[in-house]
């Protein structure tokens, strides 16, 4: 297995959902699949505690508002849990391994995150819950191929993580342009109502 495709692989995955990534690599590592997983992933407690708050996520992260709160207090979870498992998926290796790994990590789970976290402020704009719901599910079912899928094919993995981070990242560029130049009519629009009428005699 190729640590740094698939710590960079398991960064972008945590940084949109970092409890179904500790899942999918400890039921790996339960099964055996892959000898280079750290077995404390695979601990039952481990699963448990990730279970547990994955469950919890799955349904906030479905709730228009409520999910964006979840993704702020998330700012720092998901990339210390990236950087975690790039320090575990690291092993053996001397401490600048660890470190590299650590870094790869924790910065992709950042960058994935707030793309993620933008996408969904500009989402929660739409007053309907259907696009919250879709938009959960396809990041539930992106985390769980790449990170299951990185077990047998890391570089491929990483790849595919790799372009999924770059449109994250422009779709939020995109986002915030959209949502700044909205801003500035809306203000626009209410600096017009605001002015007072003046009597022509």
């Amino acid at each position: 297995m190729d640590a740094l495709a698939m710590t960079f692989s398991s960064g972008w995955a945590s940084g949109v959902n970092a409890y179904l990534v500790v899942l999918v690599l400890g039921i790996a590592d339960r099964l055996g699949t892959v000898a280079e997983i750290p077995d404390v992933l695979g601990r039952w407690d481990v699963l448990a505690a990730a279970g547990f708050m994955y469950a919890m996520e799955f349904v906030a992260d479905k709730v228009p508002y409520i999910d964006s709160t979840w993704d702020a207090i998330s700012t720092a979870i998901r990339p210390t849990a990236g950087a975690v498992i790039g320090v575990l998926l690291a092993g053996d290796a001397s401490s600048l391994d660890q470190a590299v790994l650590g870094v790869v990590g924790g910065g992709t789970a950042l960058l994935s995150h707030l793309a993620k976290a933008g996408g969904r402020l500009a989402i929660n704009s739409s007053p309907e819950p259907v696009t919250n719901v879709a938009a959960s599910l396809t990041e539930d079912a992106l985390v769980l191929g790449v990170v299951w899928f990185s077990l047998e094919h890391p570089q491929a993995a990483a790849a595919i993580a790799g372009v999924l981070l770059v449109v994250g990242l422009v779709l939020l560029l995109v986002l915030g342009r959209l949502a700044r130049r909205g801003w500035r009519r809306w203000k626009k629009r209410d600096r017009d109502t605001q002015e007072p009428v003046r009597d022509v005699a």
